[in-house]
């Protein structure tokens, strides 16, 4: 029997703000049993000093993303993570014949947006999406700005017309999140969502007003009005 081979999907990470997003899927998919591909844009590791206090540095890659994950240890469930430079043009994710199985986007700048719509490939980040576009893989892309602007929108319905999804940083209330943590997991549910791979990062709704915010809290289902 041969040995499977690895099929990961490639998180670019790229300088908008919400990098807790970013961590929050690729926690989830290494619970999930999924192999990752890491890009981080230059850009994005301001962000994430910025936003956490953290230096995510090439050399020092699988330290800085353990810190960032807060998953520090000997034990750090990080053996089947590639870290990939943002300016490797010859990196594995770069060709279409390299096995991954689609490409996330989380957090997306609108200047990622941009560049990828209009095939720029400017970085490693956009070339990725670029290949994932052209095999027909799924590409995810969490845009997150506000207010968006006419030509923003232009490139977000080029996106959709080219196949990927097209996924706002909105988080929803309805599953009874009331902690930044808890927004930030129904943000990146909703990423996996889009790609088919399991998680527990929010309580689904059932069509039952209320029960997610109940079942949160540890309650009981209480009776509507009218019942």
């Amino acid at each position: 029997m041969g040995t499977a081979k690895r099929q990961p999907w490639v998180v670019g990470v790229s300088g908008a703000s919400g990098t807790p997003y970013a961590a929050s899927v690729i926690r989830a998919l290494l619970a999930a049993g999924e192999a990752v591909d890491l890009i981080v844009s230059r850009a994005a590791r301001l962000t994430i000093l910025d936003e956490t206090g953290i230096s995510f540095r090439d050399a020092h890659w699988r330290a800085d993303l353990a810190q960032w994950l807060g998953v520090e240890g000997p034990d750090d469930g990080l053996d089947d993570v590639r870290y990939w430079s943002a300016g490797d043009f010859a990196a594995g994710p770069s060709s279409g014949s390299y096995p991954a199985k689609g490409m996330l986007v989380v957090p997306a700048t609108t200047g990622a947006v941009a560049g990828i719509a209009l095939g720029l490939s400017k970085d490693l980040l956009q070339r990725v999406a670029s290949v994932t576009l052209k095999e027909r893989r799924p590409l995810v892309v969490c845009v997150r700005e506000t207010p968006l602007n006419g030509v923003t929108l232009k490139h977000l319905v080029e996106l959709d017309a080219q196949g990927a999804v097209v996924l706002p940083a909105s988080p929803g209330f309805y599953a009874g999140g009331s902690t930044v943590r808890e927004l930030v997991d129904f943000v990146a549910g909703r990423v996996l969502d889009a790609v088919g791979v399991p998680h527990s990062l929010y309580l689904r709704w059932e069509g039952e007003l209320g029960a997610a915010a109940r079942k949160a809290d540890g309650g009981e289902d209480v009776p509507t009005e009218g019942e």
